[in-house]
């Protein structure tokens, strides 16, 4: 997870007790002696008395000022103390969903004797990625489940509760140890392993629940396990996404709202009548430890991990063909053969200046790579929809888009396509829409920007401020590319998102300082021209936008170019790092 804190890898010192994680996994002794070999040559082997590195920045953390935390309700960088959680979140629904007028509505739910409001968690989701390989919190999570069964406390009944374990060694040894039995009294019961409610595989919510959301135009919200909680991709009903712990996605679904202060109210009430706080179910440490001596051990990493490649029944009934290179199927819609090479020279072509472009999308700040290619659910009247309705694929069978990522038919029609996106070319509208020019239409992201490639018009996009945050995720670059756009223009770029723009022969440009497409009154009907491509292109090259607006009035703005290294410009020479690399392999 390097890249979602702005790094390319991480190191991490090896010591005796990474050795004994090896070992207690199920490693093989000269796999783990190779390591303690290799880290010791390399001088990263720590004990006691190695000397500290010698560090370009020392950063100073005061482990006191650690505390329970979330984050939410959009962003994996959004942290929230959990004490600040329930004022946090009606700060959101001010600045974030423009409804802070409304924190106590309450809609009726037709066939339930229970209503629904802002804030109610809908969905509560351990899920595969990021912490459930971590004995403490998995078990921290279970035990938390038998303390507040006991008391008699359980899940709302509003909220969709699942346990998706990255690892069969996780299911195993909280059916050994018992845990499995008391997640599942509140409704933690086992769906599979894998990637589940993070990529939008939480399911559809019940049909009365969602009724009630769209009713209300309510803010619901999702508490899930994983590093992922952008807008529009755990579930199209749910607005508020919040990661957390195990322990405390197990908490929200007895509490049931954002709107519960978990650290200091009442989860519920005994069957006395006792009102039972969050301390009074919390694990200690010493339960955690003793359940993880029991019950996670070597010989369950053995059992679960000796044929792990072969598969389950299902896995083996698939019949294969060899071959040295793969047999593409036509009809497939998960895998398709992409477009990147076709009609490619052996000598790159020299590059072409940007002439009279119309711009593709007009966006503010913070815009993630979720919002240019998101990851969830594909709709059904969306344009990947669409085509996959015409290839005989029905809804159910939709899946999502992270897991159709090997078919450029079905990815480039979601670019630019989240639920939420906002495109201010067309203001109050959420999804992926645009205007077509000179035409004036409305219509998809998709639609214009084929009938722009298809009139030979080059397309650019404008935005804010961290374009491109969140996840590094290649098809964010790739379907940019496949769309037509040649530059994207904003006023900053997330680094890894810039890097792969390069690496998809896409330009970056950034505005000088102070300036932005909203200073500059930008609406999206201009024609952009940008010369300084054909010739000789300079890394970090100040380029000069020749902007004519409907009305025929011409602006010339500054701007410079991110293209920042030579080997960054000899990839975008080549058309991209793809193109550049088979030249290589072909030379």
């Amino acid at each position: 997870m390097a890249p979602e804190y702005g790094a390319t890898c991480g190191f991490f010192p090896v010591d005796d007790d990474t050795l004994k994680f090896l070992k207690d996994t199920g490693r093989k002794a000269d796999r783990i002696a190779l390591v303690q070999a290799y880290a010791k040559a390399q001088g990263m082997f720590r004990t006691k008395t190695t000397p500290d590195p010698v560090f370009t920045d020392i950063l100073k953390l005061d482990l006191g000022s650690v505390v329970p935390s979330l984050a939410g309700p959009k962003r994996p960088q959004d942290r929230v103390p959990l004490r600040d959680v329930k004022v946090g979140f009606a700060g959101s629904m001010d600045k974030e969903f423009n409804q802070g007028s409304e924190l106590a509505k309450r809609v009726p739910v037709e066939g339930r004797k229970h209503d629904l409001g802002h804030g109610d968690v809908v969905i509560a989701a351990i899920t595969s990625c990021t912490n459930t390989s971590n004995p403490s919190v998995m078990v921290a999570a279970g035990l938390l489940a038998r303390k507040a069964a006991k008391l008699g406390l359980k899940a709302k009944p509003w909220v969709k509760t699942s346990l998706a374990p990255g690892s069969q060694v996780v299911a195993e040894y909280l059916a050994n140890s018992g845990l499995q039995k008391d997640l599942d009294k509140l409704g933690f019961n086992l769906v599979g392993f894998g990637c589940t409610t993070c990529i939008g595989n939480s399911g559809p919510l019940a049909p009365e629940i969602s009724k009630a959301i769209a009713d209300g135009n309510l803010v619901a919200a999702a508490v899930l396990s994983g590093n992922r909680n952008f807008e529009g991709r755990v579930n199209a009903d749910v607005r508020a996404n919040y990661l957390a712990s195990p322990p405390l996605v197990v908490a929200y679904a007895i509490a049931g709202s954002m709107q519960v202060d978990v650290a200091k109210d009442p989860l519920g009430v005994d069957a006395k009548g006792k009102k039972i706080y969050l301390k009074d179910i919390w694990p200690t440490t010493d339960e955690i430890n003793k359940v993880i001596r029991k019950y996670v051990t070597k010989q369950v990493f053995a059992k679960k991990y000796a044929d792990v490649f072969k598969g389950d029944a299902n896995w083996r009934k698939i019949k294969v063909s060899g071959g040295l290179t793969y047999d593409w199927d036509r009809n497939s819609t998960y895998v398709q053969n992409p477009p990147y090479f076709e009609g490619m020279p052996t000598k790159p072509k020299a590059l072409e200046d940007i002439i009279d472009a119309r711009v593709l999308g007009l966006f503010l700040d913070s815009i993630t790579t979720d919002h240019i290619s998101p990851a969830g659910s594909i709709k059904i009247d969306s344009p990947a929809g669409k085509y996959l309705v015409q290839h005989k694929v029905k809804p159910l069978d939709f899946n999502q888009y992270g897991t159709r990522r090997g078919n450029h038919e079905v990815m480039m029609r979601g670019t630019f396509g989240n639920i939420r996106i906002k495109n201010q070319m067309v203001p109050g509208v959420e999804g992926g829409v645009t205007v077509h020019q000179p035409s004036g239409e409305k219509m998809s992201i998709f639609e214009a920007a084929m009938r722009y490639r298809q009139d030979n018009v080059p397309t650019v996009v404008f935005a804010g401020k961290e374009y491109g945050t969140g996840s590094s995720r290649d098809w964010a670059a790739k379907g940019v590319n496949l769309l037509g756009v040649r530059a994207v223009v904003t006023q900053s770029f997330e680094r890894i998102h810039r890097s792969n723009l390069i690496g998809m022969g896409v330009m970056p440009l950034v505005f000088e300082e102070g300036t932005s497409w909203q200073s500059l009154g930008l609406k999206g009907d201009e024609q952009v021209t940008i010369r300084g491509l054909h010739g000789d292109l300079k890394a970090r090259q100040k380029l000069v936008a020749e902007i004519v607006a409907s009305d025929g009035k011409l602006s010339r703005v500054p701007l410079i170019c991110r293209i920042d290294t030579l080997d960054e410009l000899e990839y975008f020479k080549n058309g991209g790092i793809l193109q550049y690399v088979l030249r290589h392999l072909a030379a």
